[in-house]
C-alpha cells in the first residue's frame, strides 16, 4: 500500500514515529536515575543499621572488660562506639547506659544511637536516627571497683 508519488518516494501518512527513542529516553532516563539513587539511600540506611548495631555490641564488650569504675567503663564504650561508627554518622555518636548492672556476674548494657544520612544522595537533608541496643556480661570472678 505505498502511495508513490513523483520520483518514487513513499509519502509518509501519519508523520512516521521519527524521534521517538529520543522522547522516550529523555523522560524515562531521568526516571530510571532516580529510581537507582533511592535504591543507594536506602542501602544506606541498611549498612547503617548494621553498623549501629555492630558498634553497640562493641560497646558494650568493651565496657564489660574494663577494669575499675562504671565511667571508665563508659568511657571505653564511647570509644569503641566512635571508632566503630567512624564515618557512617552524620554527627555525634550517643553512648548511654540503657541498665547496666555493674558488679561480678552482672550484664553491662549500652544503647548506642547516631544520625545516619540516608537520603541525603538525594539532595533531601533527612536524617534518620538509628539506635542499637547490646548487653554483654561481666566476668563474675574479677573485682570491680
Amino acid at each position: 500500500m505505498r502511495d508513490r508519488r513523483r520520483g518514487g518516494q513513499e509519502s509518509p501518512r501519519w508523520g512516521g514515529d521519527a524521534g521517538l527513542s529520543t522522547i522516550e529516553v529523555v523522560i524515562l532516563a531521568p526516571v530510571m536515575i532516580l529510581f537507582i539513587l533511592v535504591l543507594v539511600a536506602f542501602g544506606q540506611l541498611v549498612d547503617g543499621r548494621g553498623a549501629v548495631d555492630s558498634a553497640a555490641r562493641d560497646a558494650a564488650r568493651a565496657g564489660s572488660l574494663q577494669h575499675g569504675s562504671h565511667a571508665a567503663a563508659m568511657t571505653a564504650a564511647q570509644q569503641a562506639a566512635a571508632a566503630t561508627l567512624k564515618g557512617t554518622c552524620a554527627g555525634n555518636v550517643t553512648v548511654r547506659d540503657a541498665g547496666s548492672d555493674y558488679r561480678s556476674g552482672g550484664l553491662f548494657t549500652v544503647e548506642v544511637s547516631c544520625r545516619v544520612r540516608g537520603l541525603g544522595i538525594l539532595g533531601l537533608d533527612i536524617a534518620k536516627e538509628i539506635t542499637g541496643r547490646s548487653s554483654s556480661p561481666i566476668d563474675p570472678y574479677r573485682r570491680t571497683g
